[in-house]
């Protein structure tokens, strides 16, 4: 079985600082990405900013500063956006580096080359703001103003000489490629969307600019810029050191396993992208998701609409791990998703302080007390033990099949109910009055720290930094974490120390 998996989120565009979308997307990423590793795989995690373009230009010069200069300061703000949210990405690309440029170069050579792009003119509608060409039936007029139907930002017509690459001899086996892949695009909501736009037909593609100088310079020609998404795209690939196929990183972890990016950027995952990788030979990625949008209210978040949340205020506010937890577990993974004080306060009381942070307390602090403050060594399960201890050991493929379909509420609604369950097995068992038959006050204890173990397993990568502060009870450290354990119900070793551990989650007063 291949156990590498290779990650990526979309590379963000730093014109602006980061909002709770871009929070989004990284820390859904994250979730995977530490799954896979207590699973026993080998995962590279790239993240990144996209820093060409037309709308990076115009900012800088709004600014009055370098335009390196001001990307190298807004790059920075993502990079530590990654740190406070707790990413363990393995690689942050920029596609200012010397590496990635190489790369897209020789993409475009490749392309040439077997004749995929010419030289025409183009005349068109542009967003600036998304860097996308739009035809006239994608374009509406509001205020007297022309703006994209999907994503409301103003459109300009642009009239000049360009390259463009044969997207159009891609139509048919793109549809091939779909039929046979049925798993390429999801969620299959997306899958229709993209199929539908291809075959309503594709137009050849405008891949460069004069218009600009900000970004890659065309090959033989430096009059032309390099169109930003074949730029941006090609990071995929560079951060495994294309060109060079022979590279162990590429040869390891090419195709990637996953794009995650958000449903606005399908198009170009899913049309553009496999195209220029069918035209240049290189295998296609085996997943594009394209999850929902963090509204505020009914809107996207976007600097335009000046609606921005901002991760760091909640984070400060709530606290890291109650952010990630409600992130992942409230917002339906594909759909989009509001965030909301009252919600997030609800869960950190509920969920975490109640149903778990209490569960880990109490029965800690009653082994402490009637164990001597070690694992009990004489238990004898019952059937009431094995019933709970079971349900574990029977979903652990279960699990994994749904994590390898990205089905995070599956996976949240298990944590949930194993929780409730425990809870009420704790309460029903009532270990306080079995001080006359210690082996059954015993194996209580046993059962529901074995339980809280592998529940923290399962937490861990939702909310890593709480899921450590519990497992402080056992003394397990990060690295020794595998999610294959849960299956075991004799994994805690008999007269091992048990400690008491501080509140994990503070409830929130209402």
């Amino acid at each position: 079985m291949d156990k590498n998996f290779y990650i990526t989120t979309p590379i963000y565009y730093p014109s602006a600082k980061p909002h709770m979308g871009h929070a989004y997307s990284s820390i859904i990423a994250d979730f995977f990405a530490r799954f896979k590793r207590i699973d026993g795989f080998n995962v590279i995690f790239l993240t990144g900013t996209d820093e060409h373009g037309l709308k990076i230009q115009r900012a800088a010069e709004e600014k009055k500063i370098d335009t390196l200069e001001f990307c190298d300061k807004i790059s920075k703000t993502f990079r530590d956006l990654s740190e406070t949210l707790n990413i363990t990405n393995t690689d942050f690309i920029r596609t200012t580096e010397n590496r990635h440029k190489l790369s897209v170069q020789n993409l475009w050579k490749e392309l040439k080359k077997n004749d995929h792009i010419y030289l025409s003119k183009y005349s068109g509608w542009y967003s600036v703001s998304d860097e996308a060409f739009y035809n006239e039936d994608e374009i509406e007029e509001v205020d007297g103003k022309k703006q994209s139907i999907s994503s409301k930002s103003q459109v300009e017509w642009m009239d000049e000489e360009s390259y463009f690459f044969r997207l159009s001899k891609w139509e048919k086996p793109l549809l091939d490629y779909y039929k046979k892949n049925p798993d390429f695009i999801c969620p299959s909501s997306r899958k229709n969307e993209v199929i539908s736009f291809v075959k309503s037909g594709l137009k050849d593609l405008s891949v460069s600019r004069k218009s600009f100088s900000w970004g890659i310079q065309v090959p033989d020609n430096k009059d032309h810029i390099i169109y930003v998404w074949l730029d941006a795209l090609t990071n995929y690939i560079s951060a495994l050191n294309y060109p060079n196929t022979d590279d162990p990183l590429f040869k390891k972890f090419w195709p990637a396993s996953i794009h995650l990016i958000g449903k606005d950027i399908l198009r170009f995952h899913a049309i553009y992208w496999p195209a220029f990788l069918l035209a240049a030979k290189i295998p296609l990625p085996k997943k594009i998701y394209g999850h929902g949008w963090i509204l505020l209210g009914e809107q996207k978040m976007s600097k335009s609409k000046g609606n921005i949340l901002d991760p760091i205020e909640i984070i400060n506010e709530y606290g890291l791990d109650p952010l990630r937890y409600y992130l992942i577990k409230e917002v339906s993974f594909g759909n989009d998703g509001n965030i909301s004080k009252d919600k997030l306060e609800d869960c950190i009381n509920s969920d975490l302080a109640n149903n778990f942070g209490n569960l880990c307390q109490r029965v800690t602090a009653f082994a402490v007390k009637n164990c001597n403050s070690k694992i009990p060594v004489e238990i004898d399960f019952q059937k009431d033990d094995l019933e709970i201890l079971d349900k574990f050991k029977s979903n652990l493929d279960k699990i994994r099949i749904k994590i390898d379909n990205q089905d995070i509420n599956f996976y949240t609604d298990f944590i949930i109910n194993r929780l409730f369950e425990t809870n009420k097995y704790f309460n029903d068992q009532e270990p306080w009055k079995k001080k006359d038959n210690l082996i059954r006050l015993n194996t209580i204890v046993y059962t529901t720290l074995e339980i809280i173990r592998k529940i923290s397993y399962m937490l861990y990568p939702i909310i890593p930094q709480s899921s450590l502060k519990a497992l402080k009870i056992f003394d397990i450290k990060e690295n020794k974490i595998e999610f294959s354990t849960i299956g075991n119900h004799n994994y805690l070793k008999g007269n091992s120390n048990i400690n008491n551990i501080d509140i994990l989650f503070k409830k929130i007063e209402k």
